[in-house]
């Protein structure tokens, strides 16, 4: 095996690791110093030994030997001579081997996404521990992918790991009356890691492709646990569709390429047959929620063979519907876009007018790039050259910025006599 396929093996095997250690020792902090001392041990001593038959329970048991030896020591440093007999662990209290079949596998990873997803975080630091724990991301990694310096990722997550065990939460599965509200704050979390990959909020990069990868590794796992959940199904679907444009949203010079501009040939035909199925299969027999809405105007989108063959009233009957389940400023911008579609700019500006005062999405960039968009369809050239350039001025991402400042230069300054 390369080294590649030896670091891509031990990044997903890093979970599994972890929710072994943390559903039989608990401690999350101590456990992914133990799994991390394992993990550099196998990049050092595999390379001269040779791969062990089995890596998932090599890594399990040095995981579990180093997570006793951390017991102990912390026991120890507080001076808890009370507990010294407990703290002799017998072999028979290491985590067992997979082979021994006490590794839950998916089951594990689902219940570790359910503790990262703790309610008592906030949504950026359930985002960079499911990132860390579950996702097997190095802190750099993560860091690097929010544009944050290193320590500041460091200390978030931290805290965010302190904040789990001061609450007492346990590893295993949240209470059945938790259950349902907890799931839906796991698959916001992995929307929210899918989009920042999708379409990065800062840098240099439009996209980030580590981080949407790993959002659908999750949502895959998910989805074969809880295969009969309408929205885990939406969510799946959605990103896969969303995914198969990803290589033609950048142009030859890293330009964005926007959805009615893409070759639409080079759409990934697997993905989308894939991610049309299954919002099909899902809207056919689930109660409907807000991604699988999301991932049938997804689908609208991929079954048109040219941009002008949108369904575009559609599109609009699904946003309106959207924008009843689940009322949000950035829903609503969506559905100005298409309802300029189906009726014309002027519609479309009329629903824009109240968001300028809404102030989660007053300075926000998308606000006045749809603006200037509607406004240069209608004919109000200069007014769309002032919205772009207020939109590039806002933008965070580089290639926003830059395809902004295109559109703008496109437009003359001022209206012809």
């Amino acid at each position: 095996m390369t080294d590649a396929g030896v670091e891509d093996l031990l990044r997903r095997a890093a979970p599994t690791v972890l929710a072994a250690l943390v559903r039989h020792h608990g401690h999350v902090d101590l456990a992914e110093d133990a799994v991390q001392e394992a993990l550099l041990a196998a990049t050092t001593q595999w390379p001269q030994r040779g791969m062990p038959d089995n890596p998932l329970n090599w890594l399990i048991t040095v995981a579990s030997r180093r997570m006793v030896d951390r017991l102990r020591g912390e026991r120890a440093r507080r001076r808890r001579e009370t507990d010294t007999a407990s703290l002799a662990l017998p072999d028979e209290h290491l985590v067992p081997a997979p082979d021994l079949g006490d590794t839950r596998g998916d089951d594990d990873t689902l219940t570790l996404l359910f503790l990262c997803c703790h309610p008592e975080l906030s949504p950026a630091s359930q985002v960079a521990l499911t990132l860390r724990a579950v996702g097997g991301l190095s802190t750099a990694q993560i860091a690097r992918a929010f544009l944050v310096p290193e320590p500041t990722m460091a200390q978030r997550i931290s805290r965010a790991k302190q904040r789990i065990a001061s609450t007492g939460a346990r590893f295993g599965m949240p209470a059945e009356d938790e259950r349902e509200e907890r799931l839906r704050a796991v698959l916001h979390v992995l929307y929210l890691v899918f989009n920042e990959g999708y379409t990065a909020t800062s840098g240099p990069d439009l996209q980030r492709v580590e981080l949407t990868g790993e959002a659908l590794r999750l949502t895959r796992i998910v989805h074969r646990l809880l295969p009969h959940d309408g929205e885990v199904g939406g969510l799946l679907a959605l990103m896969l569709l969303c995914d198969a444009r990803r290589s033609t949203r950048i142009g030859p010079d890293g330009e964005l390429v926007p959805l009615a501009e893409q070759n639409r040939g080079r759409w990934d035909p697997g993905l989308l047959a894939e991610g049309i199925e299954l919002i099909t299969d899902t809207l056919g027999r689930a109660s409907l929620g807000p991604y699988q809405v999301q991932a049938a105007i997804a689908a609208v989108h991929a079954e048109a063979g040219r941009a002008e063959e949108t369904d575009w009233p559609q599109v609009l009957a699904l946003y309106e519907l959207l924008d009843t389940l689940a009322p949000n400023p950035m829903v609503t911008l969506n559905r100005a876009v298409a309802a300029a579609m189906v009726h014309g700019p002027d519609t479309g500006l009329a629903l824009l007018e109240p968001l300028g005062a809404d102030r989660r999405l007053a300075r926000h960039h998308r606000l006045h790039a749809v603006r200037a968009h509607l406004l240069e369809r209608r004919g109000d050239l200069a007014d769309a050259r002032t919205s772009y350039l207020m939109a590039a001025r806002l933008a965070t991402s580089l290639p926003e910025q830059r395809h902004l400042r295109n559109r703008a230069g496109r437009l003359p300054d001022d209206q012809p006599c």
